[in-house]
C-alpha cells in the first residue's frame, strides 16, 4: 500500500513538473524560431511622377551656346530614395551653385530651390509639358514683388542623350521672353576624362 501511494505521489509531482514546465518549454521553443518576414513596403517616392526629372541625372559637361568646348560641370543625383534630386554646378572661373529639386505630391507640382555662390536665390515650380520637358518658372508665385522680372527654365531631353537648359527672363510678365543662359548637357565618360 506504502509502494503505491509512493507511485502515485512520484506521478503526481511528474505531472505537476511537465504542466509547470510545458510554457516555459513552449516560451522557449517560440524565442528559437525567426520571427515571420516583414511585408515589403514600396518607398513613398517611387512613382512615375517622381521619376519626371531622371532624364537630368548624371555627371555633365556643360557648353554654353556660343562656345566650342565645355565651360562647367555639373552632377545631378538622386537622393533620399529618390524624394530629391540634387544638383552642384561649377563652372571653370570658379563660381558655384546647387539646387534642390523635388516632386510635391500633395500639390501635384515640382519644385526648385536654386543657390548661387553669388547669392542669387532662385524659386521656381512646374512640370512636363506635352513635349517631355521639365518647365519651372517664378510666374505667381507668392515670393514675388509685383513688377519683378520673372524666370522660366526649360529642361529638354534630346535623343541623343544630351540635355538643354535654357534659362529665360521676362521684364513685361510674360510677354516677352530675353535668354539668361543657354546650356547643353553632354554625358561625362571616362575616355573623355583621360583624353583631357
Amino acid at each position: 500500500m506504502v509502494y503505491s501511494r509512493n507511485i502515485g505521489t512520484k506521478a503526481f509531482f511528474s505531472a505537476a513538473l511537465v504542466s509547470l514546465a510545458g510554457p516555459a518549454i513552449a516560451q522557449e521553443t517560440q524565442s528559437t524560431q525567426p520571427p515571420p518576414p516583414a511585408a515589403a513596403q514600396t518607398p513613398p517616392c517611387d512613382t512615375a511622377e517622381h521619376k519626371q526629372f531622371n532624364f537630368w541625372l548624371g555627371t555633365w559637361n556643360v557648353t554654353s551656346a556660343g562656345r566650342d568646348a565645355p565651360t562647367a560641370t555639373n552632377i545631378l543625383t538622386s537622393e533620399h530614395l529618390g524624394c530629391v534630386v540634387r544638383e552642384n554646378y561649377a563652372t571653370q572661373s570658379g563660381y558655384t551653385g546647387m539646387s534642390m529639386s523635388f516632386y510635391d505630391a500633395a500639390r501635384k507640382v515640382w519644385h526648385q530651390t536654386w543657390m548661387g555662390g553669388d547669392g542669387g536665390a532662385l524659386f521656381i515650380e512646374g512640370g512636363l509639358n506635352d513635349k517631355g520637358e521639365m518647365v519651372l518658372g517664378d510666374k505667381g508665385m507668392a515670393h514675388k514683388a509685383e513688377g519683378a522680372p520673372i524666370s522660366r527654365v526649360t529642361w529638354t531631353p534630346n535623343a541623343d542623350g544630351s540635355v538643354r537648359q535654357h534659362w529665360e527672363s521676362s521684364q513685361d510678365d510674360g510677354k516677352t521672353w530675353t535668354t539668361v543662359f543657354d546650356g547643353l548637357y553632354t554625358k561625362k565618360t571616362e575616355a573623355k576624362e583621360e583624353g583631357r
